[in-house]
């Protein structure tokens, strides 16, 4: 076989639709936009919500809350992981954002502050060395129970 016998399976491609030209296509006249209206028009667009002059979905609800620009700004936004978590580690490692992301720990873009590490679940390697942004305080009282050490960078 070369590359000039090469053509697509049958079925899989097929002619473009080319509507308005005249009844015999099937797709003559109206061009299968219907009969009269605003989407039967030329250069017709309707925006996103529009319900043709009724007063939208989105203005007839009551607006409540409060987003505050600081949390959107991202201010506290860190990579969290668990104490558990780290027992995919061996003895005497160094966990760092580095490491993690080699172990298969998932490492989000949008988290600019670095890594987090908060005391759920139970830590059953000893001797872990970690490199990381933050820890909660009971995290760093199982890691150092366990002989680990926390580096804040």
């Amino acid at each position: 076989m070369e590359l000039s016998q090469l053509k697509p399976s049958r079925g899989s491609r097929h002619a473009k639709k080319r509507v308005g030209r005249g009844q015999g296509s099937g797709w003559g006249e109206t061009c299968g936009r219907g009969v009269k209206g605003q989407k039967s028009r030329s250069g017709s667009h309707i925006p996103a919500g529009f319900e043709g002059g009724q007063m939208p979905l989105f203005r007839r609800l009551p607006k409540f809350g409060f987003r505050s620009r600081v949390s959107l700004l991202g201010r506290n936004r860190y990579n969290v992981f668990k104490v558990g978590d780290l027992s995919r580690f061996n003895e005497g490692d160094e966990v760092s954002l580095e490491t993690l992301r080699e172990r298969g720990f998932t490492i989000r873009r949008k988290c600019r502050k670095g890594v987090k590490i908060i005391g759920g679940g139970d830590l059953t390697v000893k001797g872990l060395r970690l490199k990381v942004n933050a820890i909660s305080s009971s995290a760093r009282a199982k890691i150092e129970e366990l002989g680990g050490s926390v580096e804040i960078i």
